[in-house]
């Protein structure tokens, strides 16, 4: 059975009008058609919509179920338009989004926040991964854009897109109960462990913390390793060692860890986004202009 909206729109007229003559009026067209048009859906329907005498007519007990499914309808078909409209310049959609918890601590709260505020109908799915992951979501099309830390392999370059977010300082996330008249001096902490990140999950954070510890002459003994932020320093608070974390990680206030600037070192972390090259939707493109 194909029902047509034209049809429907006849139907929904005489029954607002109640009259025949004064829906086809209202329709702009003569009688006839417009009662061979109702008895036509009539018959698809298999049941009278009206009753009809000489002086009258009324909905019948079919007609009075179709109405209200009927006015849906039209105002579904005509809010058509609108939506597309909407669709194709961004204030209406879904973004898949997956983050490094590093980010949740800095850009991505307040970035969230804003695009809320300036889209409120597109939908933001969030998933927290290490940026190697997201790297395989990225490729796989399950998600639309991610916040990593660089660098994207290779042979990812030609189809994803990378741009610069922010650039934060490291610092020294140490147990609250070690003792030292020397805080901010990574040498302070040479009995204590180093608590990492696996170099395969972010290598240029891995190799950034060595650095630092190779421009103070030093060689840390690596402890535990953990790829969630919050997690190193949960094992910092348990005294298993020391970490250089980012420092919108101090943001996190947990028992047992201090967390202290170094001294002589300009060690730092980059966090980004990346997103296919291929076209973006317009809720995407919204979402990157707002980090320019």
């Amino acid at each position: 059975m194909h029902i047509e909206l034209r049809q429907l729109r006849y139907f929904v007229a005489v029954a607002d009008e109640m009259h025949f003559g004064r829906a086809a009026i209202k329709l702009s067209m003569s009688q006839p058609p417009l009662s061979q048009a109702i008895m036509a859906l009539e018959l698809q329907l298999g049941a009278p919509l009206f009753i009809r005498d000489t002086r009258k007519i009324c909905l019948s007990v079919a007609g009075e179920v179709l109405l209200p499914e009927a006015r849906r309808l039209l105002a579904q078909a005509n809010a058509l338009p609108q939506l597309a409209q909407r669709a194709a310049s961004g204030n209406l959609g879904q973004i898949d989004i997956a983050f490094v918890s590093i980010a949740d601590y800095s850009i991505l709260p307040p970035l969230l926040q804003k695009f809320h505020q300036l889209y409120p109908q597109v939908q933001v799915n969030l998933r927290e991964a290490t940026s190697n992951v997201q790297l395989d979501l990225l490729m796989a099309n399950d998600i639309d854009v991610g916040f990593i830390i660089p660098p994207i392999a290779s042979d990812n370059q030609s189809r994803l897109s990378y741009r610069k977010v922010l650039t934060e300082s490291l610092v020294l996330a140490a147990p609250s109960n070690f003792q030292t008249k020397n805080p901010n001096n990574l040498s302070a902490y040479q009995a204590l462990p180093l608590i990492l990140f696996p170099r395969k999950i972010a290598p240029a954070l891995h190799d950034t913390i060595l650095a630092c510890f190779r421009q103070h002459g030093l060689t840390p003994s690596i402890g535990q390793e953990a790829i969630q932020m919050q997690t190193i320093v949960a094992l910092v608070s348990a005294g298993m060692g020391i970490a250089l974390v980012p420092q919108s990680v101090s943001n996190l206030k947990r028992p047992g860890v201090t967390y202290h600037t170094l001294a002589n070192t300009d060690a730092c972390v980059e966090i980004g986004v990346a997103w296919r090259n291929e076209q973006a939707s317009p809720a995407l493109l919204n979402f990157l202009r707002l980090l320019e």
